[in-house]
């Protein structure tokens, strides 16, 4: 039933609407960035290096200084050889598949290394590379040409091999300033969503705090176990949402949210109620999600479905993973005219579907949809 009503909020043609957020816990520093830890600073230099995006990128480019090389060698467009552009093609692309699959072989025990010595092992694996590669084709020309090693000489074997590493110094200062860019781009990135979240941080928190806090004084005389487990739940959320931005177990996120609602649920009482359906829960220990992901949404659901109503509100929720990808679907009535006057204030939601792409890429689905009463938010992204 959950899996059909995926794939109908997929297909359907409602209208869509972007709800804010007073979103109570979000993580005050971004995971991509070391330098408040002891550890050493893992530059984005090599870790985006694998990724088709950027591959194709390079590649392009890489064509595209193929064709100016061949242009430069035959002095004039009347002269270029089509043949020679093939060539320079083919082993512009060459070099930068190979350099490719050895740094993604290579990446974990590249993780420890500063940007300094990444820099300077890159340009000498590149610059191996191109000498291998010339030396090897260089070899195999020659058995072509007379089917035996006879007469190889150092002279031959070696031939081309300055001029090839002087495009090799070339390509490599070009790649590794694409590179830097994009680094320094995604660096500026994450320090804006750093600090738009500390931003939040400073308004949110007492927002949720004194109406728990409330909550708790009134059950102190009436319910003192009750009013201890609030406290200590509180305690909890408090602890996570101060702790750094990182990756954690979809389990212990999906925990830490059901010790948010165990609060809420105890605050507003009957007016909440909750329907989880949690499917191949066995995987949720192999999955995971940035920390508090999961719980600014349900906040969100909160505020403006069950909030906004005297009456009882249901909100669900459906956790699943299905090839390779994690289906998150977070359903809740909502109030129109609620939802248009806030309209343009969806800080948290767009905070969430940052931090996810931050680290899942462009493969992140994000859509929120308003409809029939009923206010849908549907996260997917690829589990690693």
């Amino acid at each position: 039933m959950w899996s059909c009503r995926l794939s109908k909020i997929k297909n359907r043609q409602i209208k869509q609407s972007i709800a804010n957020s007073k979103a109570v816990a979000e993580a005050q520093v971004s995971h991509s960035f070391r330098q408040n830890r002891s550890e050493p600073a893992y530059s984005y230099f090599f870790s985006t290096a694998g990724r088709w995006q950027n591959l194709a990128e390079l590649c392009v480019a890489g064509n595209l200084l193929a064709i100016l090389l061949a242009l430069a060698e035959a002095h004039s467009w009347q002269a270029l050889s089509a043949t020679r552009v093939l060539l320079f093609m083919l082993y512009i692309n060459w070099v930068l598949l190979s350099f490719t699959a050895i740094i993604e072989r290579l990446q974990p025990r590249l993780q420890q290394w500063g940007l300094t010595a990444l820099l300077v092992f890159g340009f000498v694996l590149l610059q191996g590379i191109i000498f291998s590669t010339t030396l090897i084709l260089n070899v195999f020309l020659f058995f072509g040409q007379n089917f035996t090693f006879r007469g190889l000489t150092s002279g031959t074997a070696l031939q081309g091999m300055v001029l090839h590493l002087s495009y090799g110094g070339l390509l490599g200062a070009f790649c590794f300033r694409y590179l830097y860019i994009r680094e320094q781009w995604t660096r500026q990135q994450h320090s804006e969503l750093n600090a738009r979240i500390q931003a939040m941080q400073a308004r949110i928190h007492p927002h949720f705090l004194f109406n728990s806090l409330n909550s708790a004084i009134s059950l102190i005389a009436v319910d003192p176990d009750k009013a201890e487990q609030m406290l200590l739940d509180l305690s909890r959320l408090f602890r996570a949402s101060f702790q750094e931005l990182k990756l954690v177990k979809l389990q212990d996120e999906i925990e830490l949210c059901q010790r948010y609602l165990a609060i809420e649920q105890i605050r507003l009482g009957k007016r909440l109620h909750l329907e989880w359906k949690l499917l191949n829960p066995e995987l949720f220990s192999q999955v995971q999600i940035p920390l508090l992901t999961l719980q600014p949404l349900l906040e969100n659901s909160i505020f403006h479905g069950v909030e906004q109503n005297l009456s009882t509100s249901t909100v669900s929720v459906l956790v699943e993973i299905t090839h390779n990808q994690v289906n998150i679907v977070i359903t809740n009535p909502y109030i129109q005219d609620k939802i248009n006057l806030r309209q343009g204030h969806g800080i948290a939601i767009d905070n969430v579907k940052q931090r996810l792409m931050a680290y899942y890429g462009r493969a992140v689905i994000f859509r929120t949809f308003a409809g029939d009463g009923m206010y849908t938010t549907v996260v997917q992204y690829p589990y690693k």
